[in-house]
């Protein structure tokens, strides 16, 4: 994805919704603070003393706790830091692979689960340095409660699922800073030695764990503080370890855990035809290929580089790769496919076939960067040696120029910033002012006063992870030569920092986080203009240190639902982290140095580093030329700037409509996630948004209202089953079929007209509609 929406769950409006339970489940934990159920007098009069005054956390979350049982296990962390190795060493292999498949939290989840069970079923139980190795049933911390104050009555409080989980999650996703690892080496010709690499990942995933003491206070404690998100992961980790299934209605049929395996196997066997013996059945591009020399038809039904109005897929991995569509609601991916369809199959062919910004000399939808010859920019033309800016070499040579599809996105990055301030304010502005003057001097609630018996992280403990992290930095920036000054690294932490407890506020309230990725592009990209390297490191440390930091408080708010003491969640979140980054670095390091033509766009086997192509393409857009040169007034793409005021405009029309119109389906429009719900484009394309959309709309609008019980017990379960099936079985071809003898195992079969039709089109080979002569050129005259 591009870096500006690199974490498409961090910034914009909480699209990442991977463990949102049933509709009812995710309207029921939005804060409701005019419900009669939430009375602030009682709240303040103590009726509620024993239990939290919110409705939303009564019914997910347990008001007992028996400190005395055991978290910290050998069982917690032997399988915790398993997982914390495989889950981020396989999703950083995927990383780098187009479709990419992504093993999620949720997979964590259901999976520790069966393993701790077994675990304690056939593990002796030997005492090793004090412990022991089989402590008991996973886990015993149970719920003595009545179904009349809490509808998840009887089920279990599994302190070490919820350990294991965390340690699993805590770093799956690749580390943002790997990213720049491999821009620099691609783009750059930097390949500075691992001690760099592992500083910069470790400073930039930890370093806003530091201020954890801090947003604690403000953001952990005050039981206005709900996270809605980690509510849902309470009620996930309920139901998993009830003894009985107490879905909807009276679903019989076979367990969660053989459907698990069913599924499992049945997406692991189907994934051997489209990701190895018929790769058309992936890139079903079936009209381009009646008519594969016909350009505009393959710009507008093109998967490769068109608009993808060829509507289906057989392939999960391009399927889910924006995010599983069986876990997410309905309402939020109906506003995605109308921000998909309304900016890229109306706006973008409008401006692709007017040849607005000279669009119709490169493909319609691309990744990377183009000259005004139509060819790929070459950045080493317009750099110095030490890859800084070379102003006279880029007036000598060429503007850049983007695909219709990256500009979009731009704007629509754009748009969501400034729509996000003005949905947040509209819909959000009495909530978060009374909520955040009450958790500056709210009484405690019950799981406040529950996890007071447990010892506090010190404060000691968050600033020896600064003082570390910050070292570390500043090592990374001087003895290397970044041109990365040093008080900017302290102004991108200043800057980070600022804004956690703000930002961290509207999240715990609304759900809703709003990014600094864009905002920390524009500051040193007008700050420091072509240095590229410099660029990536200030929006690293700037957006990626807030991220960690609510990350950290999102899971230590959950630790604070299920009781897990504080210093273990700490130290697990840490090590996790730290080993994650580690893991991630290494295979890294191991596919640049054992897979041909690691990132080219022509990869045999996908490895053409998608991500990491729109990532050095922003890092000569915002680094090496400079917004100033794209985005000022007389630049080439100064009209993407007016989409800050369509995005602070849209979210007051939408207002004010429901107002007048309650009871229609206005009420459900949410224009930040419209404007950010289209973040992964590019690198994701077509493909890869309208068969998400139409499977969301049969399992999560059509299953969901005429199956409902099917639906809630087992769809978030076929969900983990398909990506966990995809995974396995793309990691099987590779190293069984692809990796070994130099790729040559599978010649005869990689021949054949179902691997090869989709690639001999228009649309594979990104033909442009537009041919510069030989010795001509396109675009402005001059250019500075």
């Amino acid at each position: 994805m591009s870096d500006y929406e690199a974490d498409k769950q961090s910034a914009g409006a909480s699209v990442d919704v991977e463990k949102l339970h049933v509709q009812e489940e995710l309207e029921k934990i939005q804060p409701k603070f005019d419900d009669p159920n939430m009375d602030e007098k009682q709240a303040v009069e103590g009726l509620y003393e024993d239990d939290s005054p919110y409705l939303e956390v009564r019914s997910a979350v347990a008001n007992t706790d028996d400190p005395d049982i055991p978290v910290a296990t050998v069982r917690s962390w032997v399988i915790g830091l398993v997982w914390a190795i495989l889950i981020p060493g396989v999703n950083q292999f995927f990383f780098f692979r187009y479709p990419s498949v992504t093993i999620t939290g949720i997979v964590a989840q259901l999976l520790a689960f069966p393993v701790g069970r077994a675990w304690a079923a056939a593990m002796p139980n030997i005492r090793i340095f004090g412990h022991d190795l089989n402590p008991g049933p996973f886990t015993i911390k149970v719920r003595l409660v009545t179904p009349e104050i809490h509808p998840v009555s009887g089920s279990l409080i599994h302190a070490e699922h919820v350990l294991i989980t965390i340690m699993a999650t805590v770093g799956a996703s690749s580390a943002y800073a790997t990213d720049i690892i491999a821009v620099q080496r691609v783009y750059y010709n930097q390949q500075y030695n691992f001690g760099y690499q592992w500083m910069v990942v470790m400073s930039t995933q930890l370093i806003g764990f530091s201020i954890g003491g801090i947003a604690r206070r403000f953001l952990v404690n005050p039981p206005s503080m709900i996270w809605p998100q980690q509510l849902v992961n309470c009620t996930l980790f309920n139901t998993l370890h009830q003894q009985t299934y107490a879905g909807v209605g009276q679903r019989a049929g076979m367990s969660r855990e053989r459907f698990f395996l069913y599924a499992f196997l049945g997406s692991a066997a189907w994934y051997m035809l489209p990701g190895y013996l018929f790769g058309a059945l992936s890139y079903f591009s079936w009209v381009c290929w009646i008519a594969p020399d016909n350009v505009p038809l393959n710009a507008m039904f093109g998967y490769v580089s068109g608009m993808g109005m060829s509507l289906i897929t057989f392939d999960w991995a391009q399927i889910a790769y924006i995010g599983s569509p069986l876990a997410t609601p309905w309402w939020a991916q109906a506003n995605v496919a109308f921000g998909f369809v309304l900016f890229f199959w109306v706006v973008t062919p409008a401006i692709y076939f007017t040849n607005t910004w000279n669009s119709q000399y490169f493909p319609i939808s691309a990744r990377g960067s183009y000259d005004n010859t139509g060819a790929t920019y070459n950045v080493a033309t317009i750099l110095n040696p030490d890859a800084t800016f070379n102003q006279e070499q880029y007036e000598n040579y060429s503007p850049l120029f983007i695909s219709t599809t990256f500009a979009i996105s731009y704007g629509l990055s754009f748009a969501s910033i400034t729509a996000m301030v003005t949905h947040t304010l509209l819909y959000f502005r009495k909530q978060i002012w009374t909520q955040s003057r009450r958790a500056m001097s709210e009484q405690p609630d019950v799981h406040a006063r529950l996890m007071s018996v447990y010892p506090q992280v010190p404060e000691w403990w968050y600033g020896c992870v600064f003082a570390a992290m910050f070292v570390f930095g500043c090592v990374a920036i001087e003895v290397w030569d970044t041109k990365f000054p040093i008080q900017y690294f302290i102004l991108a932490l200043v800057i980070s920092f600022v804004y956690t407890i703000p930002v961290g506020m509207i999240q715990a309230i609304t759900n809703q986080q709003i990014g600094l990725n864009v905002i920390t592009e524009l500051i040193i990209g007008y700050a420091l203009p072509g240095r590229p390297v410099a660029m990536m490191l200030f929006k690293t440390w700037g957006y990626i240190t807030m991220y960690q930091a609510l990350q950290f408080t999102a899971d230590f708010k959950l630790g604070h639902y299920m009781k897990i003491p504080p210093r273990q969640m700490f130290l697990s979140q840490v090590v996790a982290t730290m080993i994650a980054g580690t893991v991630q670095l290494a295979v890294q390091a191991w596919m640049f140095t054992n897979i041909p033509d690691m990132c080219s766009p022509d990869q045999p086997d996908g490895f053409i580093c998608a991500s990491t192509q729109v990532f050095g393409t922003a890092s000569i857009i915002w680094g090496v030329i400079g917004p100033a040169r794209q985005f000022s007034a007389g630049q080439i793409y100064y009209g993407l700037v007016f989409f800050f005021v369509v995005g602070f405009v849209t979210p007051v029309g939408s207002y004010f409509a429901a107002k007048r119109w309650p009871k229609s389906f206005l009420k459900y429009v949410n224009w930040p996630v419209i404007f950010n719900g289209t973040g992964y484009i590019p690198p994701a394309s077509a493909v890869n948004y309208v068969p998400w959309a139409i499977v969301g709309f049969v399992f999560n609008y059509l299953v969901r209202r005429r199956h409902l019980s099917w639906w809630t017990k087992y769809n978030y379960v076929l969900s983990a089953a398909l990506d966990s099936g995809v995974a396995v079985m793309a990691i099987l071809i590779f190293f069984c079929l692809q990796y070994p003898r130099n790729g040559t195992i599978g010649e005869g079969v990689q021949g054949w007209w179902g691997n090869t039709v989709y690639a001999n089109t228009a649309d594979a080979k990104r033909t442009p509609l537009k041919v510069v002569a030989d010795g001509e050129f396109f675009g402005p005259r001059e250019w500075h």
